[in-house]
């Protein structure tokens, strides 16, 4: 747990706005519903519902969605079959058009002339046929009845199932009573539509209307043409004859040409779709050897190459690809040669110049005793030989400390320790340096153990490098400690209230030998390579170790290990940029102005106005707090690759913050990035 921690700031990173706001403020989102009037307004009731519906259908789909856009030949199969699908279904629609019109335009030819001659056949029949004169009506109109019914008889007789008959009086929808005959029991009522009789009433000429023919003994309708026209019979009464076409035979024709149709044309879509899937398989299948051998040469197999046949493009991509494949293997080749060189000349020059150096130091030591016989220049000169042969000591540990990490040597022992402990073995140390300089070291969240699986040894010497660093650059101000654990991961950081850092120097203060300004004089006298060290040993670990700063804000470094040895890390228990930085201060100030309805500016403070800072040159005693829980997970610093310098192949650079910006992004977690 740590400790003297205030409450998550809006701007901390990892913190959700909405979830730390106060009641009063609303900052939830039920909060924002209550001042909007409950659940139903706005919409506000159906936007989940909705949203929850979309993920609920979207989800089945992911797979699919993602193997269309993954799968290059899926796609450009699917778009062929759908596209000759179109063009069948256009062709096809266009041929049954032309098949029908064709088909009924013949039937319509065939039947007018039929019509034509049953009409002409009708008109002579009454014309040759006498009436009897003196007749009663009602003998008249029984006489009629069977004069109609004789020639509905034999109209019909003709036709068989090729057409039917109908005769119908003119004057009266009473049929029964005036004689309707129909053959082929024929329901004249329903088959003959009321705008053709109308028409043929009005008019004297031939009229036709295609429509359904009903039949009164129960057999399925069926569609037809029906051709009318108006005539006389033979005493000289009016009536309307009409000749009923079926339209069987056509409709048989046209479902034939339908279903040739659909057949040759799924025949044709599936031999296009497999034509398709063959011919993009030939372009797609040397694309998909070239990723897969791109994807191994990337993990380090050097050695594979395209398998090329022919002399075509393919062939000639192929033979492009290995020749590159083979200049970046030589390349390599070469490189990792010219490395392997200068870590064994390093390594050789630190162990050889190790048994001089030894003899040197003797010599010197024996100098060093004997300097109170010199004169005061001579045993000052002793002193500084002393001094700067221990510098040369620290420079040779550090040189094959770094030859141990760039071969790989390294060994993690890890074992359970309470980092409690290793901080205050550190702070022991850098007590007489703190002492000269002025500085109080401050350690905040010990009061619970911080237990972790770890090498003490090497936690250690990256803890006293960082504290060493923040009391040399503190200016006199307190150095803070913190100490904290949450989640699977323990953390420490070590903040300095001194220069800080310049925007960019964050992501360049774990390069070797890199300096902030070279100017600036040494007290300790360091070799430029403790910082490099230190972020081998954090991700020999498997942790991180981040920086933070802003130019005359101080800066902050945070080690983050995980609890268990090779566990990964999610998250930080301590975000990396401090409460008190001045973004954070300068939001806090605006929140709080927002509060009390005084929208006033915050005054900028200047990187060299050091009284402004909210940390007074003494801290009041460390209160008892506890951990931030919402600076775990997402709490750190975005990562920041390697970068080779002069003298310096492989580089080391860590990840850090960008000082001064605030912008932080998750650390990936990945060890020895």
């Amino acid at each position: 747990m740590s400790g003297g921690s205030a409450a998550p700031k809006p701007g901390d990173p990892g913190v959700r706005t909405g979830r730390t706001a106060g009641p009063g403020r609303g900052g939830s989102r039920f909060g924002r519903l209550l001042r909007g009037g409950g659940l139903l307004q706005d919409g506000a009731r159906g936007g989940p519902v909705l949203r929850l519906f979309a993920r609920w259908v979207r989800r089945p789909l992911l797979p699919a969605v993602r193997l269309w856009r993954r799968n290059i030949q899926l796609r450009i199969v699917a778009g062929t079959l759908l596209m000759s699908l179109g063009v069948v279904l256009l062709l096809g629609l266009v041929v049954i058009v032309q098949v029908r019109n064709g088909l009924l335009e013949a039937k319509e030819r065939a039947a007018q002339s039929q019509a034509a001659g049953g009409f002409s056949a009708a008109q002579d029949r009454a014309a040759t046929t006498p009436s009897a004169p003196g007749q009663q009506d009602g003998v008249r109109a029984g006489a009629s009845v069977n004069w109609r019914s004789t020639l509905v008889e034999q109209l019909a007789s003709g036709g068989q199932s090729a057409f039917n008959v109908v005769a119908l009086s003119l004057d009266t929808g009473d049929t029964a009573s005036r004689g309707a005959r129909a053959s082929g029991e024929v329901d004249p009522t329903t088959s003959i539509p009321a705008d053709l009789r109308h028409s043929v009433a009005q008019g004297t000429g031939t009229f036709q209307k295609f429509t359904r023919i009903h039949y009164t003994s129960g057999k399925a309708s069926e569609s037809g043409l029906v051709i009318g026209k108006r005539l006389n019979d033979a005493d000289g009464d009016q009536y309307e004859l009409y000749y009923l076409f079926p339209l069987n035979q056509e409709e048989d024709s046209l479902t034939l040409v339908k279903g040739t149709l659909a057949t040759a044309g799924l025949f044709v879509v599936v031999l296009l779709g497999a034509i398709a899937w063959l011919m993009v398989r030939q372009v797609v299948t040397p694309v998909r050897m070239a990723a897969g051998i791109a994807e191994r040469l990337s993990a380090g197999r050097l050695q594979e190459r395209m398998k090329v046949t022919g002399e075509d493009d393919i062939a000639r991509l192929g033979e492009a690809f290995n020749k590159m494949a083979s200049n970046l293997q030589l390349k390599i080749q070469q490189l990792e040669e010219l490395s392997r060189m200068q870590r064994r000349f390093v390594s050789d020059v630190s162990h050889e110049l190790r048994t001089p150096l030894t003899t040197v130091r003797m010599a010197a030591d024996v100098i060093h005793e004997a300097r109170v016989d010199f004169d005061p220049i001579t045993a000052r000169s002793a002193e500084l030989l002393g001094d700067q042969l221990d510098r040369f000591e620290s420079l040779l540990s550090d040189l094959l400390e770094i030859s141990r990490f760039d071969a790989g040597a390294a060994a993690l022992e890890a074992e359970p320790i309470d980092l409690r402990q290793v901080v205050r073995r550190v702070i022991g140390g850098a007590e007489p340096l703190a002492e000269r300089k002025g500085t109080r070291i401050v350690v905040l969240g010990d009061q619970q153990p911080v237990v972790a699986e770890a090498d003490a040894r090497r936690v250690e010497r990256v803890l006293r490098n960082l504290v060493v660093n923040a009391v040399e650059h503190g200016e006199g101000r307190d150095v803070v400690v913190k100490l904290a654990a949450a989640g699977g991961a323990v953390a420490v950081a070590v903040r300095d209230y001194g220069v800080g850092l310049k925007p960019g120097e964050a992501t360049r203060v774990f390069n070797r030998f890199w300096r902030a300004d070279p100017a600036r004089a040494r007290t300790t006298g360091g070799t430029g390579l403790g910082l490099s060290i230190a972020v081998e040993d954090a991700r020999l670990h498997g942790g991180w170790l981040q920086a933070w700063g802003e130019p005359g804000g101080g800066s902050q470094f945070r080690l983050t290990l995980p609890r268990t040895a090779d566990e990964p890390l999610r998250g930080s228990p301590i975000p990396l940029e401090p409460e008190d930085s001045r973004r954070n201060r300068e939001q806090t100030a605006a929140g709080r102005d927002r509060e009390s309805g005084r929208l006033t500016a915050v005054p900028a403070q200047h990187a060299g106005d050091r009284s402004a800072l909210a940390v007074p040159p003494r801290l009041p005693a460390p209160s008892r707090a506890t951990v931030d829980p919402t600076a775990l997970p997402g709490s750190g610093a975005r990562v920041v690759a390697r970068t080779a310098t002069d003298g310096d192949a492989g580089g080391g650079t860590g990840p850090a913050a960008a000082g001064g910006n605030g912008h932080l992004e998750r650390e990936d977690g990945t060890r020895g990035r």
